[in-house]
């Protein structure tokens, strides 16, 4: 395990794959750690340095108390590369780790030759949502939402035909600090990046899962169509997070679209 320090605040991330290849950096979503992109690391790990990591407040991170910021989790990303020294990146972030890497491209154009959005969008949520969302784990825990996240990050299927992972992703939620969910779910409410995602110009994959409850893609589509450089692709069998119900697909689309942009 590696761990640094940015700006006070201890990270947990991981570097696979080929150490002389170029970088694919991944950031986890809400409630998750680094571990939902297994899969596609196993995929690309063959010709790409990817680091992965638990974002402030998730996995083995630090979890502050108190609201989170965006510019935040932006600021830690680029700390974590700067320790790496990753100049040049393609970039893949999921649902709030997509607002984090929308928000790194606007920042950093110069250091991403690709960006890949999933199942994310400029805006996610109302205020009243998050807030009541916050309201809800500070009173009764992670358990309090629990079954109604399951079903929104994974399909019916899933939930029915593979038991003992939905039991074990369940659990990697419970594990999550309240104090690390509650300051993310600050920093999604007051995070909107619908004026600024046109300023993107870094080469764009959006993707969503065709059954996801959390961003559905017509809300996904509406950011996509906001970035001018961008492509849309749905994922069928998906939910809200296809590195772990549709990982082959999404690698392939990785892959694909790295191919046309010449990233590797």
């Amino acid at each position: 395990m590696s761990f640094v320090q940015i700006g006070g605040l201890t990270l947990h991330y991981r570097v696979q794959g080929r150490s002389d290849a170029p970088a694919l950096v991944l950031v986890n979503s809400l409630g998750t750690d680094a571990r939902i992109w297994d899969d596609v690391i196993a995929l690309l790990g063959a010709r790409y340095r990817i680091v992965s990591y638990d974002k402030r407040g998730h996995g083995l991170s630090d979890a502050p108390e108190g609201d989170y910021s965006l510019d935040q989790h932006i600021d830690d990303l680029e700390g974590l590369l700067d320790h790496l020294q990753i100049e040049q990146l393609a970039l893949c972030g999921v649902s709030v780790g997509g607002q984090i890497a929308q928000g790194f491209a606007i920042r950093h154009p110069e250091r991403l030759t690709a960006l890949v959005l999933c199942d994310t969008a400029a805006r996610l949520g109302s205020a009243e949502m998050w807030n009541a969302r916050i309201a809800a784990v500070r009173a009764g825990g992670l358990d309090a939402i629990a079954d109604a996240v399951m079903e929104r990050w994974f399909t019916p299927a899933f939930r029915r035909e593979r038991p003992a992972e939905l039991a074990g992703w369940r659990n990697l939620l419970l594990a999550m600090p309240v104090a690390g969910y509650a300051g993310t779910c600050a920093a999604l409410r007051d995070a909107d990046l619908t004026d600024a995602v046109g300023a993107i110009t870094t080469p764009t994959l959006v993707v969503c899962g065709s059954q996801d409850l959390s961003t559905p893609p017509e809300l996904v589509l509406a950011t996509a169509q906001l970035i001018p450089n961008s492509r849309f692709e749905l994922i069928a069998g998906a939910g809200h997070i296809p590195s772990i119900e549709q990982f082959q697909a999404l690698a392939a689309l990785m892959q694909s679209f790295f191919d046309e942009v010449s990233h590797g």
